[in-house]
């Protein structure tokens, strides 16, 4: 969980998505208790710019991982669909499933197009050759 939280590439599941919004009003809610206090003075809108880009950036990956842009999460109440729908089943064009559920990589004769084996019936895998050199 939270393998790199600032990129904009990839999907994440649902449950990473909530733990980052609710971090960030937490965050939100400590910066308005010292938003007061005249030390701090107007540095504290700065220091909410790199929470405000961890929520954009894993808006956009849960987008991803329910088979949208990155652009959907500006859509107003978008965001219960995100935080309420389960994602897209198997590999999209954004990513694999996060959950690992649908990943196979291999196709239809039972070739293994990330690895590069065959698989046979029973799901384990060899070296394209090796059947032949067997025999």
């Amino acid at each position: 969980m939270f393998n790199d939280p600032f990129s904009f590439y990839g999907r994440i599941r649902r449950t990473e998505y909530a733990l980052t919004i609710i971090i960030y009003y937490i965050f939100y809610f400590f910066v308005m208790v010292f938003q007061n206090n005249a030390t701090f003075g107007d540095w504290i809108g700065i220091i909410l710019l790199l929470p405000i880009y961890l929520v954009i950036s894993q808006g956009a990956k849960r987008c991803h991982d329910l088979g949208k842009s990155g652009w959907w999460q500006l859509v107003p109440f978008y965001g219960f669909a995100m935080l309420f729908s389960s994602g897209d089943y198997g590999p999209n064009e954004y990513g694999d499933n996060p959950k690992g559920e649908g990943n196979e990589s291999y196709d239809e004769f039972g070739y293994d197009v990330k690895t590069g084996k065959m698989m046979d019936v029973n799901g384990n895998a060899s070296q394209l050759g090796e059947e032949i050199k067997a025999e």
